[in-house]
């Protein structure tokens, strides 16, 4: 047998008719599976760009989550040809040799089936209240500048994310995110999705929900402490109308020291590659139409000549295979060997079983009952009810998401309630049970 290979398309996206999922103009799903890269513009050269992107395309990544002014020095300090985006600071002045630079990382993500989910601006550019003096928006060059950009790219493979790592907290913000929203769809003739980064941790669906040109919600986790059950972020969203669909844009990263932004840290304490799991299964369980991968050192493109922010203490080429990023490519591999589009969450299934704390059990089933995913993060038992399922006969197996692997178990009648005991237990041995219709005859992901 022959391991599958990712494939990406490319096309138009568009939200769903369910609201719940994002799909191509054909309606073929598509599956968010984000990576953080905010410095990829600013900090990298086009062979770099050309490395890194080739490296996440492997890796089963859809979307590269990048912005055009970035946050460290992103209008002051030049990118790796001496260029500023903008001249003199000006957002309705843009320079035509960075965008150039631009032009030419968004090309080659293109040619490898990428999507940029593309930040016109980080937020500290916007932030009027309790900012750092270095706003450089207003209402009137926001809409210049948001026309600019998405005129730019209207026929390249965008989703666009403002926001920008900041909240909307008063009238004349909200006016400027607005304004840029709209500058964006009469640029690119409403060709791409729009979506919020909001700081974390935090939704855009606080101040931007009923927003029309907000296609999707976007919250941010964040970095706050180990066992922070970010499907609560994604259970808020999903109860909201009308309907959207909504994904973690920005959870703990790989490596980011736990509660860095407290000023009692420890700066050995980090995130690692089972948080990065526990956040991503969390979070589709709960109802998200993707997720989004992070890397405390690949955000912010960190090599040793460069100051680190937030302890980056590995070259971002050295940290681009480390396993979490492997790990999400398991999770696209799980999802799309199903119609995963036909998911909603399932809490209900579980009758007995941890329900809070980082061995929180979560479940998803699918509408018609033919197929479900129950994740025990800390490998505890649990107790689901299994009358949910249309089906005669159910095919059980485990499957490991620190390796990607399927184990049957067996198949059996469908019936009443059944107590479940994963492989193994502890901090690190995440499991997930795999129900099916027999009669399904699906391959085992991956496979």
């Amino acid at each position: 047998m022959q391991l599958t290979k990712f494939k990406n398309k490319l096309g138009k996206l568009r939200v769903a008719a369910d609201h719940r999922h994002l799909e191509y103009d054909d309606g073929t799903p598509f599956f968010y599976l984000g990576d953080t890269a905010w410095e990829l513009f600013h900090r990298l050269n086009r062979e770099e760009a050309q490395y890194y992107l080739s490296n996440r395309a492997a890796k089963g990544f859809t979307v590269i989550q990048a912005v055009a002014l970035a946050e460290l020095g992103g209008t002051d300090i030049p990118n790796a040809y001496g260029d500023l985006p903008l001249i003199d600071r000006d957002p309705s002045r843009p320079n035509a040799d960075y965008f150039r630079h631009v032009d030419q990382i968004v090309q080659y993500a293109e040619e490898l089936g990428l999507f940029i989910g593309l930040l016109p601006t980080w937020g500290s550019c916007w932030k009027l209240v309790g900012g750092d003096d270095s706003a450089i928006f207003t209402v009137e060059n926001a809409r210049v500048y948001g026309r600019f950009i998405g005129e730019r790219y209207r026929d390249n493979a965008i989703i666009w994310i403002l926001g920008g790592d900041q909240f909307i907290e008063s009238e004349e913000e909200h006016a400027i995110i607005e304004a840029m929203a709209l500058g964006l769809k009469e640029g690119d003739g409403g060709a791409h999705l729009i979506t919020f980064h909001p700081r974390g941790p935090g939704r855009s669906a606080e101040s931007l929900h009923q927003a029309e040109w907000l296609d999707f919600n976007m919250c941010q986790s964040s970095h706050g402490a180990h066992d922070h059950d970010n499907g609560l972020f994604i259970d808020h969203d999903y109860a909201l109308e009308p309907p959207k669909p909504s994904v973690d844009g920005e959870p703990h990263y790989e490596t980011m020291p736990v509660g860095f932004y407290y000023k009692e840290i420890s700066r050995y304490d980090r995130f690692d590659d089972y948080d990065a799991r526990q956040a991503a299964y969390w979070a589709l369980m709960a109802g998200a139409c993707g997720h989004t991968y992070g890397h405390n050192c690949v955000w912010q493109m960190w090599t040793p000549e460069q100051g680190p922010k937030f302890w980056a203490n590995i070259p971002w080429y050295e940290s681009l295979d480390h396993a979490g990023a492997f790990q999400m490519g398991y999770v696209r591999r799980l999802f799309e060997s199903y119609p995963f589009q036909e998911l909603i969450p399932a809490q209900d299934m579980i009758l007995d079983g941890p329900t809070s704390g980082g061995a929180k059990i979560r479940a998803t089933r699918s509408r018609n009952g033919t197929f479900a995913f129950i994740y025990s993060p800390r490998g505890e038992p649990f107790t689901i009810d299994k009358r949910g399922f249309k089906a005669r006969r159910v095919k059980e197996s485990w499957y490991d998401p620190r390796y990607g692997c399927t184990y049957y178990v067996h198949t059996t009648v469908n019936a009443s309630f059944q107590t479940y005991v994963p492989p193994t237990s502890g901090r690190g041995n995440d499991w997930i049970l795999i129900m099916e219709d027999e009669k399904a005859d699906t391959p085992y992901p991956g496979l």
